[in-house]
């Protein structure tokens, strides 16, 4: 964990493959009058050997940030991963999570048999890197889905302090097929919520559409010329939007 700038604390919990310190210019930004604590999610970075599924890592999560704010309100930003701890973070201390901004987002799948599949993939993935232990291939074919099209990452080589052991206990109890469907729960959620969504992910958007119907207090903002990873694409605009709402 490591932190940054001065004022009301924010949370950052980043996207899978990455660590906390990827946040490219918008986490820059935004530390200019916040105080930004930036973890290294469960299998991530400095917590490659912290295996935690997504209901124990939203917990870990909330327990940071509240480490940083003296058990006050926080503010917690989550990007696809990160998004998904987030969700859990927010349902599990509702007292603690002040605003909550959601990048990329869902709140799962809803169909068994697909929530089977996907975790099946995810399952074979974790072997496939653990048993060739090649972190650089793993993470280049998983930039070279359509939904990372066009997105240059800052600091690539920090990636590399990721192990194929932590990536893939990340997999096997975080990734997306693991999580049980939150949709029915969304109204449990009693901070203000920033969905953010790039206008070119298509998928993510019709998912930031059920979010923001779900949720009690919530806001779409739709980012043009950006796709999965809006903040890194479109860093000024993002962190516009985002300072705006935290504010």
């Amino acid at each position: 964990m490591e932190v940054d700038g001065t004022g009301p604390p924010v949370v950052l919990a980043h996207g899978f493959t990455q660590t906390g310190r990827l946040w490219g210019p918008f986490g820059g930004a935004l530390a200019d009058g916040h105080r930004v604590v930036r973890v290294d999610l469960p299998g991530h970075g400095g917590s490659s050997t912290v295996e935690a599924d997504l209901v124990a890592g939203g917990d870990l999560l909330a327990a940071a940030g509240a480490a940083e704010s003296g058990g006050a309100p926080f503010d917690l930003v989550g990007y696809s991963l990160g998004a998904r701890f987030a969700l859990h973070a927010a349902l599990a201390r509702p007292n603690l999570v002040r605003r909550l901004v959601v990048v990329g987002g869902t709140a799962g799948i809803d169909d068994a048999g697909a929530r089977a599949v996907r975790r099946q993939r995810d399952d074979d993935l974790a072997d496939q890197l653990a048993s060739s232990g090649d972190v650089d291939g793993f993470v280049r074919r998983w930039l070279a889905a359509p939904m990372f099209a066009g997105l240059v990452t800052p600091a690539p080589e920090e990636r590399r302090r990721n192990t194929p052991g932590g990536l893939a206990s990340s997999l096997r109890l975080a990734g997306t097929g693991t999580q049980e469907p939150l949709w029915d729960r969304l109204g449990e959620v009693s901070a203000p919520t920033l969905v953010v969504v790039g206008a070119g992910d298509l998928r993510f958007t019709a998912a930031g559409r059920r979010l923001v119907a779900g949720l009690p207090a919530a806001v779409l903002s739709l980012v043009p010329g950006a796709g999965h990873a809006a903040h890194l694409q479109q860093p000024a605009l993002v962190t516009l939007m985002v300072r705006h709402f935290l504010d």
